[in-house]
């Protein structure tokens, strides 16, 4: 497969700049693999899909706000930092981007807040907008990170071009998010309301829970042709032994395991026996799928509508079939589907 498989052309009033009015009514797209046929329903309707001892996969981790602003010295530029991940708590090191990256050199230091209460040092390059930066702060580790809290900002992705909301620090979240280290939501999760997650319980289906911190890898763009030669970044994966018994038990009595969007089933899939079971884990993946693939645990997926090009969408195709979910796009555009974080769902069985 080569990434011009994947383009197509998005009108621009489907990208979706704000949520859904209530979390599980946005609208769920069907596709059907085995019949090739897709049906149009609401996502709360996700629950006539599944059945009792069903496995639903969660994906639990929690986004931070990872932007910040902040000003450079003696210029006073503003300056864009986008935390991505802390590489040494005690030196209060982290990997971050900047933007616009050629005004940030080793060695610049760059102000936070009002008052200046926050600092930060350049001192590494890593990529062109990559940076390693040494924050200097006197306070506990646990001030300092309250202090991140306090100036950072929800990290929308950059198409929503609209100022960060208050309803924004809710909804780009999901609501059963628990371990904080994502830059970006496990997108397919935020349409589950606490009402259906309660109903899917009183149906009988198991809910489970890995985590993986969504990192900016997810949304690299994809710069070659030829897929096998494009590099994932690593992020941060835990899969419990507890998650790890109840998916294997379904599989064992012939039950179905559901991914709840691409960084589920990029877990699941980064952790698999010889004899297509799962194995707990805590690490790191940087597990690609792309078409042709075959999966090994999960047999159904919840996921959005992706961008062209892009990694998650390739997955859905690896999936569904990349004729058939070409096809379901299409037809998402035809009848007005919203895509991309804060867009509608679609369902691969």
């Amino acid at each position: 497969m080569k990434l011009s498989h994947f383009k197509f052309e998005l009108p621009e009033e489907l990208l979706a700049s704000y949520p859904s009015e209530q979390r599980d009514e946005a609208r769920l797209m069907v596709l059907d693999r085995k019949t090739q046929t897709i049906e149009h329903k609401s996502f709360k309707d996700l629950i006539n899909y599944f059945d009792e001892g069903d496995v639903m996969v969660f994906n639990n981790t929690k986004v931070f706000p990872a932007r910040l602003y902040g000003n450079k010295e003696k210029t006073g530029a503003r300056i864009e930092v986008f935390l991505l991940r802390e590489l040494n708590a005690e030196s209060r090191l982290w990997d971050v981007l900047v933007d616009p990256a050629r005004k940030i050199r080793i060695g610049n230091k760059l102000f936070f807040g009002d008052n200046d209460d926050l600092v930060a040092e350049v001192i590494d390059n890593t990529t062109s907008r990559g940076r390693t930066l040494r924050f200097l702060f006197d306070g506990s580790y646990e001030a300092f990170r309250k202090k991140l809290q306090e100036l950072g900002e929800t990290p929308l992705p950059k198409y929503i071009e609209r100022d960060v909301e208050p309803l924004d620090d809710e909804r780009y979240q999901t609501i059963y998010a628990k371990h904080e280290g994502a830059v970006a939501a496990p997108t397919a999760g935020l349409h589950f309301s606490r009402h259906l997650l309660k109903r899917l319980e009183i149906k009988g289906i198991d809910l489970a829970e890995v985590t993986l911190h969504v990192g900016l890898g997810t949304f690299n763009p994809v710069e070659v042709e030829d897929l096998s030669k494009h590099k994932m970044d690593s992020e941060e994966i835990d899969i419990p032994e507890n998650t790890a018994k109840m998916i294997n038990n379904a599989i064992d009595t012939k039950k179905r395991v559901v991914a709840i969007g691409t960084t589920v089933m990029r877990t699941l899939e980064s952790s698999v026996s010889a004899d297509h079971h799962l194995k707990s884990y805590n690490g790191w993946t940087n597990k690609f799928i792309f078409p042709p693939y075959e999966f090994s645990i999960a047999d159904a997926m919840v996921t959005n509508f992706h961008t062209p090009k892009s990694t998650l969408m390739m997955m859905a195709a690896a999936f569904a079939g990349h004729d058939f979910l070409k096809e379901a796009y299409a037809l998402a555009i035809k009848e007005k589907y919203n895509f991309y974080s804060y867009g509608d769902a679609m369902l691969i069985i």
